[in-house]
């Protein structure tokens, strides 16, 4: 396994493990230069969102890159003032446009927004159904809110991409996509910083020799669950794709699953109002 291995999706698509996101990544150079660095270092996998503001800049460094379009795996994901049927329909054509690129390779709902998921979720099919988008999925949806979805659903999520790290396990969610063939993705696998200095996480780290941040994200893989970890620095960015040369044993596992606390760093899905 290596930073260009892959996972094959529930309709056949092969998606890279590990990943660059950009949340919080300014627009502009800054961006950019980000996913520039990364392509170079070897990423082939590139997370954005119409709500983050940076798809153009996305777009100009796989544009600047050089890769074959066939080369480089791309999602981005439909903001919430977005849903609905039509609206859906022009939002994907939108971000589209502003990356680029005429096929996109994942298109998630970012949000599970009641009473719009389901006409999102039609929306969804209409493009997946026409190859406009080749594998169409959903982002920070609870176990409820996938039964819903799935009570009407034509086609079932490839990707679930939710807030993952030790202290917010959430097994029965990851149980529940994996028992349906909808894979996990693992946002926040960094806890944005805030637990990184965990004594647990930093005893790991000595006995491996690599640093918090790569235990963390070697944890998702063995999890099995693909990760994007964000940086803007290149020096990071090549750090986090390290993952390949070590592994963790089946204690070391455990005790991270242990740090399970229910802790969120980012919005609960049943209580949001954006």
């Amino acid at each position: 396994m290596d930073l260009r291995s892959t996972v094959k999706l529930n309709n056949g698509v092969q998606m890279p493990w590990v990943g660059l996101g950009v949340f919080l990544s300014p627009e502009g150079a800054t961006t950019e230069s980000a996913v520039r660095w990364a392509l170079e270092i070897g990423y082939r996998h590139i997370d954005t969102a119409a709500a983050y503001k940076n798809e153009k800049d996305v777009g100009q460094a796989l544009k600047g890159s050089g890769l074959p379009r066939d080369q480089v795996f791309v999602t981005t994901k439909l903001w919430n003032a977005d849903q609905g049927f039509d609206s859906t329909l022009k939002a994907f054509d939108s971000s589209r446009r502003l990356l680029g690129i005429d096929t996109l390779d994942l298109y998630l709902v970012h949000w599970p927004v009641k009473g719009k998921y389901k006409e999102t979720w039609r929306a969804m099919e209409k493009l997946y159904s026409q190859g406009k988008v080749r594998a169409i999925g959903v982002s920070n949806f609870l176990v409820h809110q996938l039964q819903d979805l799935l009570a009407d659903a034509a086609v079932v999520p490839a990707v679930n991409q939710v807030e993952f790290h030790p202290f917010l396990l959430q097994r029965d969610l990851l149980e529940f996509g994996r028992a349906r063939g909808i894979r996990h993705e693992a946002w926040s696998p960094l806890t944005r910083g805030k637990m990184l200095s965990h004594p647990l996480i930093s005893e790991l780290a000595g006995k491996h020799e690599h640093s918090n941040a790569q235990i963390l994200l070697r944890w998702d893989l063995q999890h099995e669950v693909v990760t994007i970890p964000k940086s803007v620095h290149r020096e990071r960015i090549e750090e986090n794709s390290r993952l390949f040369d070590f592994q963790l044993s089946s204690e070391d596992m455990a005790a991270l699953d242990a740090l399970d606390s229910k802790t969120r760093i980012g919005p609960d899905p049943d209580n949001f109002n954006f």
